[in-house]
């Protein structure tokens, strides 16, 4: 039985207990696991079950699973396996156990992200609604004080200024929920000032004219920041700028889904940081992991999950 001691250590990372412990007290969460045909998509759903937050349910090649379980020393004997031969029938079969009431989640297992999201966003099996839906980690890493919540670095490839917006919001639910009381958003950019010729600081400075209008509630928005303004202190005090946000940012709405995966790979490879992935907007909360991520970025992810289920505006 994997304990959620044995969860934390396993990455000798235990700093994303913050979201655990906000977790606890509340119902495990029926979530289905799409494809769990590897290694680490099947230890973590079991992981994030131990730590005591979902309930899982998998989705996929009920022999494979099995196998998969019997090579790895796991218990399935009261697990709930839905036999489906290949990811996007347990995607549609995850998707008729939602309408039904079943399950309140999807964690994407073995499986491509491109081929996930293909599924999962199809308007067909009604993960959709009207609100645009994008994503985001949360992040927490020994190389900065407190969480960091990364958007969009996975869905939207060059996003406009009104997905810009919309992006933003979400990442600010998405910061509530998880208990960050004093929500400072950093519009990213290369540098702090406005020019013509980089979009990005143009779309930063109208995000933040949005947010000081109303257009964006529930945080400060600040931009164009470049990524040291945002985060460093003593950079800000460097340069002589003078930001409520700059050098105290805990959301960071990057330009593209290039630099917001970078940025993400690097806080994580380079930093030991541990990224909790979560797509925002839909019917139901879906954790977007990595192949490659760890059993505790994994249960992250559920904890995310289980803070966001039953959160009204990222479900509108």
């Amino acid at each position: 039985m994997i304990s959620p001691a044995d969860v934390a250590r396993s990455d000798d990372h235990p700093r994303f207990d913050f979201l655990l412990n906000r977790c606890k007290g509340m119902p495990r969460l029926p979530m289905a696991i799409i494809h769990p045909c590897d290694a680490l998509s099947l230890e973590g759903a079991l992981a994030a079950r131990a730590a005591g937050l979902i309930e899982p349910w998998l989705f996929g090649p009920v022999r494979r699973i099995a196998l998969l379980a019997e090579t790895l020393g796991l218990d399935l004997s009261s697990v709930v396996i839905r036999d489906v031969p290949d990811a996007r029938a347990a995607i549609v079969a995850a998707a008729a156990a939602a309408r039904r009431g079943e399950i309140g989640a999807l964690m994407k297992g073995d499986v491509h992200t491109d081929d996930f999201l293909h599924g999962v966003l199809d308007r067909e099996l009604g993960f959709r609604r009207d609100r645009r839906i994008s994503h985001a980690f949360a992040i927490d890493t020994p190389a900065y004080s407190h969480p960091l919540i990364v958007s969009d670095g996975a869905i939207h490839i060059q996003p406009g200024l009104e997905e810009k917006r919309e992006i933003c919001q979400n990442a600010i639910d998405l910061a509530r929920a998880i208990g960050i009381e004093q929500r400072r958003v950093a519009v990213l950019a290369a540098v702090e000032t406005v020019h013509a010729s980089m979009p990005a600081t143009v779309h930063a400075a109208a995000l933040s004219v949005m947010g000081r209008r109303g257009q964006i509630v529930g945080a400060e928005v600040d931009g164009p920041l470049a990524l040291d303004n945002a985060i460093s202190p003593a950079s800000v005090q460097a340069k002589h700028l003078d930001h409520r946000v700059g050098g105290r940012a805990n959301i960071l709405i990057v330009p593209d889904l290039e630099s917001g995966n970078i940025l993400v790979k690097t806080l994580t490879l380079m930093s030991r940081g541990i990224a909790a992935g979560i797509v925002l907007g839909a019917s139901l909360p879906i954790a977007l992991t990595s192949r490659a991520d760890t059993r505790a970025a994994r249960v992250a992810s559920a904890a995310l999950a289980v803070l966001t289920a039953d959160m009204p505006s990222l479900r509108e």
